[in-house]
């Protein structure tokens, strides 16, 4: 498997879950300006959206968007329980927190990184992370990841883009629940082993 990559970006959510699951995967990082890979491979020809991360198949199938790709990687290792088995209740609650992240996390960081913005848009956007931000403290008070006492994909994914909150100088310091979460997340030795891999500082 080949998996197309930006440093830090949402692909290294599926860079962790490929480490932690144990799955041999090649990198291939993509400039996200020029659409080109560090191969010189037009990007948009593997992924026409245009936008990591991509998971080349080695029968040479693309799939693309996160919450799928880290979905198939956990299921590729059952036994590494990144993923409760297919068809379960438990499997509807991972992809109910999935899409959470994905809406609702994910998509309220965009308009941060986008310096053409005004102030008082960003602010909207900040708030609204800040609502759901005291949704996810709650649950992560009570317990030490989003689906309980085991790290799952949906851990991985939530971590990467929360990250993000260091790049846009977003604070999670009122939530002493979630900053605890990623300390902990982003000491276990698969979460390092990717951040050393893209040339990230932890």
């Amino acid at each position: 498997m080949r998996l197309y990559y930006s440093p830090g970006a949402c692909s290294l959510s599926p860079h962790i879950v490929c480490r932690e699951a144990g799955l041999p995967v090649s990198l291939e990082r993509v400039d996200l300006k020029t659409k080109k890979t560090e191969t010189g491979r037009n990007f948009l020809g593997i992924n026409p959206k245009g936008y990591v991360p991509a998971l080349e198949l080695d029968d040479g199938a693309i799939l693309t968007e996160g919450p799928a790709i880290v979905q198939y990687l956990a299921d590729r290792k059952p036994e590494s329980g990144l993923a409760p088995r297919a068809g379960t209740f438990e499997r509807s609650r991972l992809q109910e927190w999935l899409n959470f992240v994905s809406t609702e996390l994910h998509k309220q960081y965009s308009p941060l990184f986008n310096p053409q913005i005004p102030a008082d848009i960003k602010k909207i956007f900040t708030g609204n992370l800040e609502r759901r931000y005291a949704f996810v403290s709650e649950t992560l008070a009570r317990q030490p990841f989003l689906m309980g006492a085991t790290f799952t994909v949906v851990d991985a994914y939530c971590f990467t883009v929360t990250n993000w909150s260091k790049t846009v100088g977003f604070d999670l310091s009122p939530w002493p629940a979630l900053v605890d979460y990623q300390k902990r997340i982003a000491s276990r030795p698969a979460v390092q082993q990717a951040f050393a891999a893209e040339g990230l500082k932890v």
